[in-house]
């Protein structure tokens, strides 16, 4: 997968969000803050994984289908499945 700029600036910002809820635990801040933090990672981190399939099945499996033989294509495709499945919980 290739470096995405955007991307790359998401976990930095996630990065620094996960830094602020450990600061709040230090400091022994009010849960229902902390949850809160919490709960926006979770939601920044699901963008961040919905950029990265969107990615992969735009370039990876799109690749294999275009250049790849039949089983190959017919094995990214099973995988693309598998992934959907397995991210869209």
């Amino acid at each position: 997968m290739r470096s995405d700029p955007k991307l790359l600036s998401r976990l930095s910002r996630i990065e620094g969000q996960v830094r602020g809820v450990a600061r709040m635990l230090d400091e022994d801040r009010c849960c229902t803050d902390v949850l809160d933090q919490i709960r926006a990672i979770k939601a920044a981190l699901r963008k961040v994984e919905d950029e990265v399939l969107k990615n992969h099945s735009a370039h990876c499996v799109a690749n294999v289908i275009e250049i790849g033989s039949a089983r190959d294509a017919q094995k990214k495709f099973d995988e693309l499945i598998d992934l959907f499945s397995r991210y869209s919980r």
